[in-house]
């Protein structure tokens, strides 16, 4: 039976967490068997009739997870763009992978929620073709090490990464992608790595991805790529008893949770790695030191399928 990788999700804006809190998490992650750590890449969530809420800043949080863990695959779910100069993104994600010893994933999106564009002061306008830019400058970076490219939104003038991280002369860091957008998927699937759902996207269920493996196909078909060359992530929402319900008053989840024993969450778990998914990041309800030491076991029993 097809086993994935599973991960976690760290909190983002289901409450205020500590940041000792985040990272004991983060260890504990590391020490049940999960096989990755991921943080959302948002400054500030803000919806009508709801308390706004931010998370911590994700690169910050992510250097702090690689130091503190030892095993696990960490990353951005997702990195937006449009909040960092690409080139400066590459150098801050080439330092990250040298600190957790080649161990980073890099997520990389356009981003989506205006309201913190706005609070933050970055443009809201072209988000795909400033993703294009930025995606262009940040793939040569961390798998060659230079670029010299200058665009309409961005300029990196005879850029250099020094020093290189771990995986210079193994094709650099993995480049994941998420979205579903046409335009979107014709300027990635070319050369994204991994690609990733959010579980909305399947109604958090195994049976529900089978359109969504239809568009990526169909996309490496339009590029010429093998669609085996990218593997295949995503998000599925899990509560565990106890729950009070994810983002309570930041962001708003209407996807029904996955909502059963660890043993049978692993078959479920299964049932995603038979439909063609090769690593899933969890979202838990609560997201607590116990939840994650519940989704441990369940990842032990999926592992003993």
């Amino acid at each position: 039976m097809l086993s994935p990788k599973v991960g976690v999700q760290l909190p983002e804006a289901e409450r205020r967490v500590p940041g000792r809190e985040l990272l004991e998490m983060a260890r504990r992650a590391d020490q049940v068997g999960l096989d990755s750590v991921w943080v959302g890449d948002h400054l500030l969530y803000r919806f009508p009739g709801r308390e706004q809420r931010g998370p911590w800043e994700a690169w910050t949080t992510l250097a702090a997870v690689a130091a503190v863990t030892e095993r696990v695959e960490l990353g951005p779910l997702v990195a937006s763009t449009s909040y960092h100069q690409p080139a400066m993104l590459a150098k801050q994600a080439e330092t990250i992978d040298e600190i957790s010893g080649g161990r980073l994933i890099m997520g990389l999106g356009a981003g989506w929620h205006e309201p913190e564009y706005s609070a933050f002061g970055f443009p809201y306008d072209h988000r795909v073709s400033r993703f294009e830019e930025a995606f262009t400058i940040i793939r040569h970076l961390v798998r060659e090490g230079h670029v010299d490219f200058h665009g309409r939104f961005y300029d990196a003038a005879d850029c250099t990464i020094d020093p290189r991280g771990p995986r210079a002369l193994s094709g650099g860091i993995p480049l994941l992608v998420g979205s579903r957008g046409k335009r979107m998927m014709s300027i990635a699937v070319p050369h994204a790595d991994m690609w990733n759902w959010w579980f909305a996207a399947h109604g958090n269920s195994s049976e529900g991805l089978a359109p969504l493996m239809a568009e990526l196909d169909a996309a490496c078909a339009t590029a010429g790529r093998d669609p085996r060359e990218i593997r295949r992530t995503t998000a599925v929402y899990v509560r565990f008893p106890g729950a009070t319900a994810v983002a309570p008053e930041g962001l708003p989840i209407k996807t029904p949770p996955l909502e059963c024993a660890p043993e049978d969450l692993a078959r479920t778990f299964a049932a995603f790695g038979a439909a063609g998914v090769d690593h899933l990041q969890v979202v838990l309800d609560p997201i607590t030191i116990e939840s994650i030491e519940l989704l441990g076991a369940a990842v032990a029993c999926l592992r003993a399928l």
